[in-house]
């Protein structure tokens, strides 16, 4: 249904979108700011809006099944956001680009083999890729901004060791609001028109001062002093590497471009991308809808399942050694559905093929770690839980997911601290909660305000029904 619908889509709006129609522009002469360029596209896409509203507004996508309303509103079409979808059987697009399709064609570091973040949240906000020089341009912006006020510097550094990062991390996006050019400017009467300026301004800033967070944080509770200083010749991921103490490997610096891209945004309705979301229709400015979402990232069913992942490799090690037959680890993954337990990092809710994050990971290994023990595992164990957990039944997706391969590529390079990871998860889904943000506030969303029902009036609903 879903596919049909949105071939019908296609061949029905009557307007092309600003993005379909600009896709290239920026290979022109003019290089525009990312502002500037968001500018120009923001009124052409409202009125894409509009003519697909006047066409189909009143058009339903299907039923909606008392199983979905139980279910956490598992499939249910109801939030709109054009950055990324989700395909069951291609996996995630960003603004219909599949992850190889990026790679190839976003800006790269000089010597480098991975996209740059920065070209990513250009890609995300205007549809376009941009050019180097553009690029370049949002590297030394975002170290420009990357500063951090010093009484969130004391927040950070108050907090006890004992205390997750993650739970830091979202203490000190909250903070930021104190300098919110949203909340200030709503607080003296801005027109509606104005909203997307100032939630730039503010997704900017958020985006910038991730690393000198997370680097805070990382040093306060792991290493021995304070992190290095922002470098503004250098990108972003360089720049994160370089506060958490790892820039002189260039391999990891590389893998932070690729960790950064793959983990940005995966469509509108997963926990962390939905609740920036909402908290944003509020009128909520980018600081506090942000940190909403690391607190729905931080959760053990979202966030946090590279690190069981890697813990359930490392007890697998234990147990059977680091260089086991194909007969030993599927006794061993035997045994852990025979315990009740679940396969960490295999299945998702979406997708019904191997997660083309999980691929690019791989492909980064054979690349820089081909020997390396635990990639081995990883390997071994992809060819052999997908069949188990289909004789199992256990299943609809026996895939690997993005989850399953990312824990043992930061521990290869010595990044061993677990609880650290869903950080920078966070850090990576700044890049497609903000560009959401931004434009739900260009095109005038609203409150989100879905109608909730009780047990009592569904049975009421479907009494005389059969």
């Amino acid at each position: 249904m879903a596919s049909a619908l949105r071939l019908a889509l296609r061949k029905a709006t009557p307007a092309r979108s600003a993005f379909a129609a600009t896709r290239f522009a920026s290979t022109s002469a003019k290089q525009s700011t990312l502002k500037e360029r968001l500018a120009e596209l923001i009124p052409a896409e409202i009125e894409n809006v509009k003519a697909i509203r006047a066409e189909h507004g009143q058009k339903t996508f299907g039923q909606v099944t008392v199983d979905q309303v139980y279910g956490g509103m598992r499939g249910l079409p109801a939030l709109l956001w054009d950055g990324s979808v989700l395909d069951p059987e291609e996996g995630i697009r960003f603004r219909g680009k599949t992850i190889e399709e990026c790679q190839a064609a976003l800006p790269k570091a000089p010597g480098g083999s991975e996209p740059l973040p920065e070209g990513l949240f250009w890609l995300l906000l205007t549809g376009e890729i941009p050019t180097p020089e553009q690029v370049n341009q949002l590297s030394k912006e975002w170290a420009a901004r990357a500063a951090l006020p010093e009484f969130v510097e004391e927040i950070i550094d108050r907090c006890p060791g004992t205390l997750h990062p993650m739970s830091q991390f979202s203490m000190a996006v909250t903070a930021l609001n104190h300098d919110s050019s949203f909340a200030k400017a709503y607080s003296e009467g801005i027109s509606k028109k104005e909203y997307w300026g100032h939630t730039f301004e503010d997704s900017m800033d958020l985006i910038a001062k991730l690393p000198n967070i997370a680097g805070r944080i990382y040093q306060n509770v792991y290493g021995k002093g304070k992190p290095a200083p922002i470098d503004p010749s250098k990108d972003y991921s360089w720049n994160l590497a370089h506060v958490l103490g790892f820039s002189d490997n260039e391999a990891f610096v590389e893998l932070m471009r690729l960790y950064i891209v793959i983990h940005s945004d995966h469509e509108g309705g997963n926990v962390s991308a939905h609740t920036g979301k909402l908290v944003g229709s509020a009128l909520s400015d980018p600081f506090l809808a942000f940190g909403a979402s690391l607190n729905g990232l931080a959760g053990p069913l979202h966030g946090l399942a590279n690190q069981e992942v890697l813990v359930w490799l490392r007890k697998m090690q234990d147990k059977i050694g680091s260089n086991a037959s194909d007969e030993a680890v599927k006794e061993y993954v035997w045994s852990t559905l025979k315990g009740g337990q679940v396969v960490p990092g295999y299945g998702h809710a979406v997708l019904r093929k191997t997660d083309p994050r999980y691929t690019a990971q791989r492909a980064f290994a054979l690349k820089h770690l081909p020997e390396d023990p635990l990639f081995k595992l990883v390997g071994q164990v992809y060819n052999i839980v997908p069949d188990i957990l289909l004789e199992a039944g256990k299943a609809k997706n026996p895939w690997p997911n993005v989850d399953a391969h990312s824990g043992a590529l930061l521990t290869h390079y010595g990044l061993h601290q677990m609880q650290f990871y869903t950080v920078l998860f966070g850090v990576s889904r700044a890049f497609g909660v903000a560009a959401q943000l931004i434009w739900d506030r260009a095109l005038g969303a609203p409150l989100e305000r879905p109608k909730s029902y009780s047990s009592e009036a569904i049975k009421k609903m479907f009494a005389n029904r059969k």
